[in-house]
Parts: C-alpha cells; sequence; structure tokens
C-alpha cells in the first residue's frame, strides 16, 4: 500500500527483525495486564505502609498484671479491616499502645509500640513478632503468670498478648492436637488423680480419724489454672510447654498438660 508523504523526510531508521519481536512482546505484555485487571478479585486490597488509617478503627484491649510491678499495663491493639463486605475481607493489626501508671519503662515501651506499630503496617507475615518476642529473656530471671505458665520476661508477655490476639482475627492458628494425644493427657489425669485420691485416703486414715477427715481437697490436692485445668501446686515446669505441669508418676516425670514424659 503506497503512502504519500507531504512533509519533508529528515531522517529514516530500518526496522529490524528484533525490534518486532520486542513491540510484540510489549503488546503481549500490555494485553496480559488489561486481561487481569478486567477479572474479578484483582481489586483486593492487600496491607502495605501507603494505606492511610481510617478514622475510626476495631480493637481489642488486654490486661496485663505481672509481678515485676505494682500496677496493670493495657494493651491496645488497633485492627483495620480490608476489602470489608466482600469475600476477601480480612482482618489485619494496624496500631499498638501500652498504658500504665507506671513510669518506670515509658521510653522502650513507646519504642517498642512504634516498631510494632510500623512493621503491622508494612504488611506480609507479621506473625514472626510473635516468636521474637517470646524469645526474650529477662537476665533478672522471669515470673510464672496465672495458669502456671512461665513468662522468661515481660517483653514474651507482650508476645504472648500479641499471640493472642493474632489468633483472635485469624493470621494465626493453634496446632490441632490429635485425638489419640487428647486421650493420652486425659488417662494420665485421671491416673494422676486417682493415684493422688488413694494416697490422701491413706493419710486420711492414719492421720485424721473420723469425725476429722475433711470433704474438702487439701491444698496440695489441686489447684485450678487459667485454662481451667487442675494441676497440683507442687508440679514443676515442663521444658515443652512452659506450664507448671510436670508431676511423678510410676517413678517418671510426666507433663499433665501436654502428656510429655521422659520416660517416652
Amino acid at each position: 500500500m503506497a503512502v504519500k508523504i507531504d512533509k519533508k523526510i529528515k531522517g529514516y531508521s530500518v526496522v529490524s527483525a528484533e525490534d518486532r519481536s520486542k513491540a510484540a512482546k510489549a503488546d503481549a505484555v500490555a494485553r496480559e495486564a488489561a486481561d487481569a485487571a478486567a477479572q474479578p478479585g484483582t481489586n483486593v486490597i492487600q496491607m502495605h505502609e501507603k494505606i492511610e488509617r481510617p478514622e475510626t478503627l476495631v480493637g481489642s484491649t488486654y490486661k496485663l498484671k505481672t509481678p515485676l510491678f505494682e500496677h496493670a499495663l493495657y494493651v491496645t491493639i488497633n485492627d483495620i479491616v480490608l476489602n470489608a463486605g466482600s469475600e476477601h475481607e480480612q482482618r489485619r493489626p494496624f496500631e499498638i499502645f501500652i498504658n500504665s501508671k507506671n513510669m518506670d519503662h515509658f521510653q522502650w515501651i513507646v519504642a517498642l509500640t512504634r516498631i510494632m506499630s510500623a512493621v503491622f503496617r508494612k504488611g506480609g507475615d507479621v506473625t514472626f513478632l510473635v516468636d521474637e518476642m517470646k524469645a526474650v529473656f529477662d537476665p533478672k530471671g522471669g515470673y510464672f503468670k496465672a495458669g502456671g505458665v512461665y513468662m522468661p520476661s515481660l517483653v514474651a508477655e507482650l508476645g504472648s498478648i500479641v499471640e493472642d490476639h493474632l489468633k483472635a482475627i485469624g493470621l494465626l492458628h493453634d496446632p490441632e492436637m490429635s485425638a489419640e494425644q487428647r486421650a493420652l493427657i486425659a488417662e494420665k489425669r485421671a491416673a494422676y488423680a486417682a493415684l493422688d485420691s488413694k494416697k490422701n485416703s491413706d493419710v486420711g486414715a492414719d492421720l485424721f480419724a473420723e469425725p476429722k477427715v475433711r470433704d474438702t481437697p487439701r491444698s496440695e490436692d489441686v489447684e485450678v489454672t487459667g485454662d481451667g485445668a487442675s494441676f497440683p501446686p507442687s508440679a514443676t515446669m515442663c521444658h515443652k510447654c512452659s506450664t507448671k505441669a510436670v508431676v511423678i508418676m510410676d517413678g517418671c516425670a510426666t507433663c499433665l498438660n501436654c502428656g510429655y514424659s521422659k520416660c517416652g
């Protein structure tokens, strides 16, 4: 097809086969991008640092009472809801605040919450914060919180709170315990309860003649922990689940919380 040129030719170049190939590839990439944009689900908003903070956020506040100081800490984690009302709706942590009457740790708590909030807003997998915080150990020694669970430091307990919150919004999930393992733990608890009951009845028969035998258990018999399970106060800590639930059964150290036993 002849083309009439009305303007003066100032220069020219020959299009090679390689140039044609590059142009064809660019056109193909542009078409693929247009097709992907037209498909449903491509408008899903993912968490990233460019997302602006809405006027209102949903969140939860957790009370943290430790033996380290008198006043409690109140940990507030606010979440942002992405893709609200769609099948891709997701709740992600957006910011964290810690408040207390105790100002001894004010500087590092403010620094920690700002860094954690920045990590939340960055997007991606933020669950790594839990493992990092729970691995912090206090050189002065840790403490046991309610329920007999050992906390190596205050930062570790803050990490435990973040873990509970991430589980509540669906970013973390507890590993499912098999039915066999649940049955084993129930069997060990029942066996220890029967053994302890037998010991108490024998001691009661020898030391407490009628009518001095009490219907209520002694302080050593049972202790209700935070999650409702019952472990003896003299139980020691299990290095596997960090719970004071290890007792001696048949000459072997056995955990009544997770079923761990040194004897296999």
